[in-house]
């Protein structure tokens, strides 16, 4: 049995020898990330099982031409391929849901989250959080997957680049654009936004 003393390039090299113990202890230590990013691309979790479990089976078979690097950069982008695959047959485009959004690091955004928040602020938070998945699904989808990756998941660009297979200055256009229609949409319905909220939408704007 494979141990939890081995780290992960111990566990790939094992796996890539044959140990389906050690390929087992891998899909343990990232199915939660490989379901996330699909449930966040694919907004389904049926269809996020299913490129899960995509996923790792491809993984499987590709495990002796991985050479090195971000095994979690390599894995995540196998997934990714496995979910715009399900996109493209299912002639759909993805949506993420801002609700899951909402559990986001303080010092990310400390405006989405308030552990002592009363049912009035819970209420805005909820207004607020329709107002952002209103704009985060009227993102160009390669904006939204990068805002995703790097807002959401905490990626590195690098990582980025390497899961999307594109340039670093790429991501950081993409995330630039997709962090700027996400504030304009937002000053595009003050009416709307909560009031304790409009003061930030109108300093991110200046």
């Amino acid at each position: 049995m494979v141990t939890e003393a081995l780290n992960t390039t111990d566990l790939i090299t094992a796996a890539q020898k044959g140990s389906l113990d050690a390929f087992n202890a891998l899909v343990l230590a990232y199915q939660s990330q490989v379901y996330n990013l699909a449930r966040y691309i694919l907004r389904d979790e049926a269809s996020a099982d299913d490129a899960t479990q995509e996923a790792f089976i491809a993984a499987y078979r590709a495990l002796g031409d991985f050479r090195g690097g971000s095994f979690r950069a390599w894995l995540m982008r196998i997934v990714t391929n496995a979910c715009y695959d399900q996109l493209r047959l299912q002639k759909r485009r993805p949506i993420v849901s801002w609700d899951d959004f909402e559990d986001m690091d303080e010092d990310t955004n400390p405006h989405l989250v308030d552990r002592r928040e009363s049912p009035e602020e819970r209420l805005q938070r909820g207004e607020l959080g329709a107002l952002l998945d209103r704009a985060l699904a009227g993102l160009p989808q390669e904006q939204r997957i990068v805002l995703v990756l790097v807002d959401r998941l905490g990626y590195a660009y690098e990582e980025v680049a390497q899961v999307l297979n594109m340039h670093i200055g790429t991501v950081k256009s993409r995330l630039f654009r997709a962090r700027a229609r996400m504030r304009e949409a937002l000053l595009a319905e003050q009416d709307l936004l909560p009031a304790r909220y409009r003061t930030l939408a109108l300093e991110t704007s200046a």
